[in-house]
């Protein structure tokens, strides 16, 4: 619903804030107020084209503010229009694409009238109205569809040229013989490689290493005859007797540690021959990572891939000939369940039209004929064509010339479809009628009302004494400048406006005893 809408430097208007609730709010005004102004602020709230010569003289730039309430979710809309430069859209204080807004704006208003976007014009729209009408279920044929979709994908991606398949096995067998022939032992293969290359690379240096530590920490070396030296020096002396015992430890782990580094050095082997079948082995683990994955684990699981994919290529043909017995299977269920749509949307179809036909006698369209074509194998190409005047032929309700009548039609299909986005908006939709048929509108408009949020732009009292909420747009002129400007009526404002709407004389008594009057019967 919409519930707020500020407007600036828009045409003749300067700035005008609505606060609008729910029902049907009636927007009037004297011809060349702006009135109209409002359904196209609306509309550019929505998507609509933006044009520079929309913004006020004088002013830089126009502005439309909309504050919205959908499915408990406030959504605030803004549209700037430069005189010069590409218009500016924002969703929620975020700048935004148009085609953003016009997706959020057809979930949320409809505007009838001389807007081509509105939604009924739409050919899936008109199909989706047809179904809800006649309570046709489509969830099998869409199942069927998706499914046959997924078939012919599944189809395309094995593949249908046997000679692409045979290079691909023959690619795929070559990559996993070479990485089995490998035998790799682990992912970390690679890296205790590495370690013993190192140990065996450096077998001599490691042995002499040893070798000379061994002579400096054994018995007659030289660091064990320094430990001795020092405690033949303070062996003896009260003040150094802990120190002394420190002495001791130092010369036994001297002891343990020569013994274990000739220990360790008589286990190290000069191997040339194990050194190069390392080194071999390395070279193929460089080998098989550089091809096939940036370590061993990736390796692996490349392997994986690679054979899972070898298994699908040659069951390809078993694989084939079950998705073409699915596929047949579908096309069968298909063309079955495409007749029944089809049937269904072919008999709800003269239906529709004689339930909007209906409504059409009493909203001063006596003649007019609504016909709903179906077309497709499942009905889906579905257009409504109206010729609006006895004697014409039918044509899509895009083409139809007068925005009154198209206005009209759509308050006739929406009385009758009743679903659609919770605000609608009505232009024109009572244009050249009047007497009953303006009577009938009004009531058509309330009783829609009940379900949706309805602004309607109205230059007939019978109209706007029936609404919940009445706007009136005014003009006024500041320094020299004319400029627009909207109230909400209260009571007695409604009786001053509707008496100006019948009579064009707000001070006329008999004007006042009519608006009262109508005022009245529209509030019961």
């Amino acid at each position: 619903m919409l519930i707020e809408l500020v407007v600036r430097d828009l045409g003749v208007i300067h700035e005008l804030s609505l606060v609008l609730g729910p029902g049907m709010t009636a927007v009037t005004g004297e011809t060349g107020a702006g009135k109209t102004l409002i359904v196209g602020a609306i509309d550019l709230l929505t998507g609509g084209r933006a044009d520079a010569s929309l913004v006020r003289p004088g002013a830089d730039e126009a502005e439309i503010e909309g504050r919205f309430v959908h499915d408990d979710e406030e959504i605030v809309v803004r549209r700037v229009i430069p005189r010069d430069g590409r218009s500016r859209v924002y969703l929620n204080g975020r700048l935004a694409t148009v085609a953003a807004l016009s997706e959020h704006g057809a979930d949320l208003v409809d505007l009838h009238g001389q807007h081509a976007h509105q939604s009924l014009l739409k050919g899936p729209v008109q199909r989706a109205a047809l179904d809800r009408f006649g309570a046709i279920d489509t969830a099998t044929l869409t199942a069927l569809v998706d499914d046959l979709r997924a078939v012919d994908a599944a189809l395309a991606e094995l593949g249908g040229d046997e000679r692409a398949r045979a290079r691909e096995i023959d690619l795929l067998q070559h990559q996993l013989d070479e990485i089995e022939a490998a035998a790799v032992t682990g992912p970390d293969e690679d890296r205790q490689l590495d370690r013993e290359e190192d140990l065996l690379a450096d077998a001599t240096a490691h042995r002499e290493a040893a070798a000379l530590t061994t002579g400096l920490l054994d018995a007659d070396g030289a660091a064990a005859g320094a430990v001795a030296e020092a405690l033949a020096a303070l062996e003896g002396r009260p003040p150094f007797v802990d120190i002394e015992e420190r002495l001791r430890s130092v010369a036994a782990e001297l002891a343990d540690l020569a013994a274990e580094i000739r220990e360790r050095a008589e286990s190290i082997e000069d191997d040339p021959e194990r050194l190069a079948a390392l080194r071999e082995r390395r070279a193929l683990l460089r080998e098989l990572r550089r091809k096939y994955g940036s370590d061993l684990a990736e390796v692996a699981e490349f392997a994986r891939e690679s054979a899972a994919r070898l298994a699908e290529l040659r069951s390809h043909d078993e694989r084939a000939e079950e998705l073409d017995r699915r596929r047949v299977e579908l096309l069968e269920n298909l063309e079955v369940e495409q007749a029944r749509v089809r049937a269904a949307r072919l008999a709800a179809a003269p239906r529709l039209a004689a339930a909007v036909e209906a409504h059409l006698q009493g909203l001063a369209m006596v003649g007019a004929r609504l016909e709903v074509s179906v077309d497709g194998p499942a009905g889906d190409d579905v257009v409504f064509r109206l010729a609006a005047n006895v004697g014409h032929e039918p044509q899509p309700l895009a083409k139809v010339a007068s925005g009154g009548e198209l206005a009209r039609t759509m308050l006739a299909l929406r009385l009758v479809l009743s679903a659609g986005p919770p605000t609608l908006v009505f232009d024109e939709v009572d244009a050249g009628i009047g007497g009953t048929a303006a009577n009938t509108v009004g009531a058509s408009l309330a009783r829609l009302a009940e379900t949706h949020q309805v602004l309607v732009v109205s230059h007939l009292a019978q109209v706007a004494a029936v609404a919940d909420h009445h706007v009136a747009i005014f003009k006024t002129e500041v320094d020299g400048t004319t400029m627009s400007a909207a109230t909400l009526l209260d009571r007695e404002s409604r009786v001053v406006e509707v008496s100006r709407m019948l009579s064009g004389s707000p001070d006329s008594d008999v004007a006042r005893e009519h608006a009262v009057e109508l005022l009245d019967a529209g509030r019961s």
